[in-house]
């Protein structure tokens, strides 16, 4: 699902955040990346979907080379991948039913069935009764939830979260868990996440990697 084998990641050529990374993942698998402030996790979840480029290495996710991809094949391996913001990223303009539609339009899907998947992914985060709502009239745990949904839709097979329960409550926090592991568990998704906190009993297999000093540990 996802191979790393030397990778290096740096935002200038003078500091590597990231150095001979090297780590696999395996489908359906459910993995927690840590380590402290300004080690690189958010820099290596950014990679896997293109946004920052490798300096050196390889970097396979569904067997396609992320090294130097870009246009249609870039497009094409985003298409397999959903991704979770700390800070939701919501567009405040459209209501959170429109913005769940949105990955669905971008991959070509119809409108009649772009709108039925975000009736069904509404409801399947308890938020039926909040499709006609504009981001801003949710509350912080509220707009999470509809950032999975909107994760889902397109029927991703990897979920990549930063942070995802970060700034919620406790309560808020349990909801977005449960609905990563349920995508987890019913639908195989493979689910990256960083955080600063492994979720108690969260009644499911995971492995923990770790970043420090540029390395990728695995922590047993």
């Amino acid at each position: 699902m996802i191979e790393a084998k030397n990778i290096y990641l740096s935002y200038d050529d003078n500091k590597y955040i990231i150095k001979k990374g090297n780590f696999t993942i395996k489908p359906k698998e459910f993995i927690f990346i840590g380590g402290n402030s300004g080690s690189g996790k958010s820099t290596l979840l950014k990679s896997f979907y293109g946004e920052i480029p490798l300096k050196h290495g390889s970097l396979k996710i569904e067997d396609q080379e992320v090294f130097g991809i870009k246009g249609k094949k870039l497009r094409k391996l985003r298409k397999d991948i959903g991704v979770i913001f700390q800070d939701y990223k919501l567009i405040n303009e459209y209501t959170i039913e429109d913005n769940i539609m949105i990955p669905l339009k971008i991959n070509g899907y119809s409108p009649e069935i772009s709108k039925d998947q975000a009736k069904k992914l509404l409801a399947h985060v308890r938020l039926s009764h909040r499709a006609g709502y504009y981001p801003n009239e949710l509350s912080g745990g509220e707009q999470q939830r509809v950032a999975v949904a909107r994760a889902l839709a397109h029927n991703p097979k990897i979920i990549i979260a930063d942070e995802p329960t970060g700034n919620l409550d406790d309560y808020s926090a349990e909801v977005v868990w449960n609905l990563l592991k349920g995508a987890n568990e019913q639908l195989g998704i493979t689910v990256v996440v960083v955080t600063h906190r492994v979720p108690k009993n969260l009644g499911i297999k995971f492995r923990q990697l770790s970043i420090e000093d540029g390395i990728i540990y695995e922590v047993s």
